[in-house]
């Protein structure tokens, strides 16, 4: 299993990263987790023929998350890649049904299946050989974290969240746990993550997950790398990852 960073950044522009996107590689198979504003170019610069991805699992709908999907959609279609299967929370139907509707020109011209999931439920995405189950993040809107479970290993995607005992649970006996960390110890704030808020949680699970690889960076993480690593190795006996764009782990 090959995961390639495509996106580690935010709403706010930054040098060096895009917004929200990571692609699984499975059997040489790709499935996309989130598609924000950047990702499509991020996944020609990966090497990545973007007609190969015809999976897409959202964690939820807001604009860093989601920007480039469209752009993705009509680079297919471009290429005569036609069929597309979107995963996501509650809503996602009819948000995606209110967009293309936007661009009559696609409408007829794209077959695009959007599967909308709960909280608890598994499923196997058509073409792949894996298992994937999903549980509720702590975010402003629904938001889904992910695991894919495969014979080459197991991941957990949190998405935007709050430390929460939902996603840390997912991710128990997982290999890689790419959890959020918006903003820097300190910090203020709901429904995302600080390194401060995740170790306040994390000691419970110190063993429980292989590796943890942080990723969504607003700005204010900018210098706070070494400080971040330093405070959650307290409370975790694996590796901590800073997430970088087209940063490359292999399981």
């Amino acid at each position: 299993m090959e995961i390639t960073f495509l996106g580690t950044g935010v709403a706010i522009p930054q040098k060096g990263r895009v917004q929200s996107g990571v692609l699984v590689g499975l059997e040489e198979k790709p499935l996309l987790l989130d598609c924000g504003s950047g990702v499509l170019n991020r996944v020609f610069e990966a090497g990545v023929r973007h007609t190969d991805i015809d999976t897409v699992l959202l964690s939820h709908l807001h604009l860093d998350h989601v920007a480039d999907l469209l752009c993705l959609l009509k680079a297919n279609w471009l290429m005569d890649k036609t069929d597309m299967r979107i995963y996501g929370p509650e809503g996602t139907e009819e948000w995606f049904s209110k967009l293309l509707g936007l661009y009559e020109y696609m409408l007829e011209k794209v077959e695009v299946e959007v599967i909308e999931l709960s909280p608890g439920e598994e499923f196997t995405p058509e073409g792949f050989d894996c298992e994937v189950s999903c549980a509720a993040s702590v975010h402003s809107v629904p938001t889904l974290a992910y695991r894919l479970m495969s014979g080459e290993g197991e991941i957990v995607y949190s998405g935007d969240t709050e430390p929460c005992r939902d996603v840390l649970d997912l991710a128990v006996e997982a290999d890689l746990l790419i959890h959020e960390c918006s903003f820097p110890t300190g910090t203020e704030v709901t429904n995302h993550t600080t390194p401060s808020t995740l170790s306040d949680l994390l000691e419970e699970y110190r063993d429980e997950i292989g590796s943890i690889c942080l990723t969504h960076f607003y700005p204010e993480m900018q210098g706070h790398e070494k400080e971040t690593i330093y405070r959650l190795k307290r409370y975790f006996e694996g590796e901590i990852i800073l997430a970088e764009d087209l940063m490359k782990l292999e399981l």
